[in-house]
């Protein structure tokens, strides 16, 4: 019987099955939050504009209120664009911080994700995973944001679903019904999907409630709060935790090392 609140692989290992990280055929990945540095990259514009207008709210603050601005935008318009859900959550950040956004402000804002930096461990790590597993994207931006994104990770993905191939993001269960969709033409055996993500809301949340086993990119591990992401509707447990994805990367190495 599942266990509210405890991950699947743990459920697993209480009834004695063994369940290692080299156990699984495939990794899906989150990409913002996870692979790219979304937080830097959305603060580069919300910051100056906040200073612009004559806000003193400190980084921290800003992408909290950010982070509200873009679930609701994502939740009630989930056919739109990401540049456009950008553009949309960057107004909804002015009127709640009773700050200007003119069209040039939320436009800089739109057009900013191929200036997003990757994560420094993100390239190398994912080129040592794709040596063992399938890697596929699950991801709540565009196509081509997200093209301009990978040219950051140099990585060929066996597979990409994108919020525009899905026609939803994430949290929605139809991303995540798109994604077992894609492990099952992919002739990705039952239980040999591991879905690797940082946001608790926007991945361990419905990943888990589809039936997924999940690793947590901890990213904000030695800092408080959640950043541009909102706290968990629900209790989660992640199966595994790393800081990284290089920290992941080694742990799948030692597992293997032990097993030749």
């Amino acid at each position: 019987m599942p266990v509210p609140g405890l991950g699947h692989a743990a459920q697993a290992q209480q009834e004695g099955w063994p369940v290692r990280l080299t156990d699984f055929g495939a990794l899906s990945f989150d990409c913002y939050g996870t692979l790219i540095d979304w937080e830097a990259g959305i603060a580069a514009v919300l910051s100056p504009w906040a200073s612009s207008r004559g806000l003193s709210y400190d980084e921290e603050t800003l992408l909290t209120a950010y982070a509200r601005q873009e679930s609701q935008a994502e939740a009630g318009h989930p056919r739109e664009a990401y540049p456009a859900i950008l553009a949309r959550s960057m107004r909804g950040l002015g009127a709640e911080l009773g700050a200007e956004v003119s069209e040039d402000d939320a436009q800089r804002l739109a057009r900013s994700v191929p200036d997003w930096p990757a994560f420094g461990d993100s390239r190398d790590s994912l080129a040592a995973l794709a040596l063992r597993f399938k890697l596929i994207i699950l991801s709540n931006v565009d196509r081509d944001s997200f093209a301009a994104s990978n040219r950051r990770l140099g990585v060929r993905f066996t597979s990409i679903l994108t919020a525009q191939d899905v026609g939803s993001y994430k949290p929605s269960p139809a991303n995540f019904d798109a994604l077992l969709a894609e492990a099952g033409r992919l002739a990705i055996g039952d239980g040999r999907l591991l879905h690797v993500a940082q946001s608790l809301f926007h991945d361990h949340v419905p990943a888990q409630r589809a039936g997924l086993p999940t690793v947590w990119i901890n990213r904000r591990h030695d800092r408080p709060g959640w950043g541009a992401t909102p706290p968990p509707p629900a209790p989660v447990t992640p199966d595994w935790e790393f800081p990284s994805v290089a920290a992941l990367a080694a742990a799948v190495a030692a597992e293997a090392g032990g097993a030749a």
